[in-house]
């Protein structure tokens, strides 16, 4: 008997369409794909006036954050931790409503980024006791456990006014 050896021939893969398959996926993932983008910081800016009133300066309460990170509270140095406290003693000072009273911070452009939001954390800590205190006295309830109706009349009696002046220079400053 003759035995016959069998050669057989590998299967041959056709690569041809893996390439349309794979840009296909390519296509999918980066259409579905959203891509998270940082947000900063979220500050709605009112309305321009073009003849707004000047406001006198016992209704402004001036924070500044210097080239060092320092920071100046009505030009004297203090402490962010110390801020909400004063943020919340201006705004309810007998000087002047609280629609009247005014934060304005103002910072240098070398300042860091970090010490910037720290600062801004803190008058925004200011406001939330405000808001609190307000919300205790007219719901019995925190701020943030408010309906949304509720919150904007909290805001409308207690607004918070924060003007951000341009960055200063420090080369222009001295």
């Amino acid at each position: 008997m003759l035995t016959r050896s069998t050669r057989r021939d590998t299967p041959a893969v056709h690569a041809g369409s893996m390439a349309d398959i794979a840009f296909l996926l390519l296509i999918f993932f980066l259409v579905t794909t959203t891509i998270a983008e940082e947000q900063g910081v979220l500050v709605r800016l009112p309305a321009w006036e073009i003849d707004a009133p000047i406001t006198p300066s016992s209704e402004v309460f001036t924070v500044m954050l210097n080239a060092n990170d320092e920071l100046l509270v009505e030009e004297v140095a203090a402490r962010s931790v110390d801020l909400p406290q004063a943020v919340y003693d201006f705004v309810l000072s007998p000087q002047r409503t609280p629609k009247q009273a005014v934060i304005s911070l103002v910072h240098d452009r070398s300042s860091s980024y970090a010490r910037y939001l720290e600062v801004y954390d803190a008058l925004l800590a200011g406001y939330h006791m405000l808001w609190d205190e307000s919300a205790n006295r007219q719901y019995g309830k925190r701020y943030a456990m408010l309906t949304e109706l509720q919150q904007k009349s909290i805001r409308a009696e207690l607004p918070m006014t924060l003007s951000e002046a341009e960055p200063i220079d420090a080369l222009k400053a001295d």
